[in-house]
């Protein structure tokens, strides 16, 4: 019996997740969208699609900043941004996929927490949201939106320049190996050539 092809199964969340990504992190994929169209000239820049030891770390936080300052859609923001702090596009893009369908469930408990211990508020979200005999009540949930949303803020706010420092961290560690590993290289490579040397003169 035939196996079903590939274009006939259901897309999971980590298959749409992916297109997404590559979507939004391909240059000729955003120069084609339509809703992208207005303020293409602002990322499509060669220079913000180089990745370098300044860009790089920005696009880290850029994207950090977005997802969690706007959990959704937040990759519009990053775009825009973008071409005001010269961070790389595609770095940006796909750090703002921190906040995405699957880790927002996290994020919003995670946020709602925080924003509660920030306002000394109740620590735990169900008992806001169930203090009256009604299921939910109004004052419950303008409470735990207002703590959570205080809680993105604080993320927003905390994680790019973590981020930032990081990237920029790790980066320096990257090139540093890079950069021994050419010195390791170009002294075997002159080890080499001198033996060369030595056995023609030898052999003469």
């Amino acid at each position: 019996m035939s196996q079903p092809s590939d274009s006939l199964r259901k897309p999971n969340a980590r298959s749409a997740l992916w297109g997404y990504l590559r979507r939004y992190t391909d240059r000729e994929s955003l120069a084609e969208s339509r809703i992208l169209k207005p303020i293409a000239h602002r990322f499509l820049s060669p220079e913000l699609w180089r990745f370098t030891r300044r860009n790089v770390p920005r696009g880290v936080a850029l994207g950090l900043f977005a997802g969690f300052v706007i959990p959704f859609g937040q990759i519009f923001l990053a775009l825009v941004l973008a071409f005001t702090v010269r961070a790389n596009v595609p770095i940006a893009s796909a750090v703002t996929l921190v906040t995405n369908p699957l880790t927002l469930p996290f994020w919003l408990w995670a946020a709602n927490r925080v924003g509660h211990k920030v306002l000394t508020i109740a620590p735990d979200t169900g008992d806001v949201l169930l203090r009256n005999d009604s299921l939910l009540s109004f004052a419950g949930l303008f409470e735990a939106a207002g703590a959570t949303v205080l809680g993105f803020m604080l993320f927003a706010a905390l994680f790019p320049p973590v981020g930032y420092f990081i990237t920029k961290w790790v980066w320096r560690i990257a090139m540093g190996r890079r950069r021994r590993r050419r010195l390791v290289r170009g002294q075997v490579a002159r080890q080499k050539a001198l033996l060369d040397a030595m056995g023609e003169d030898a052999g003469v």
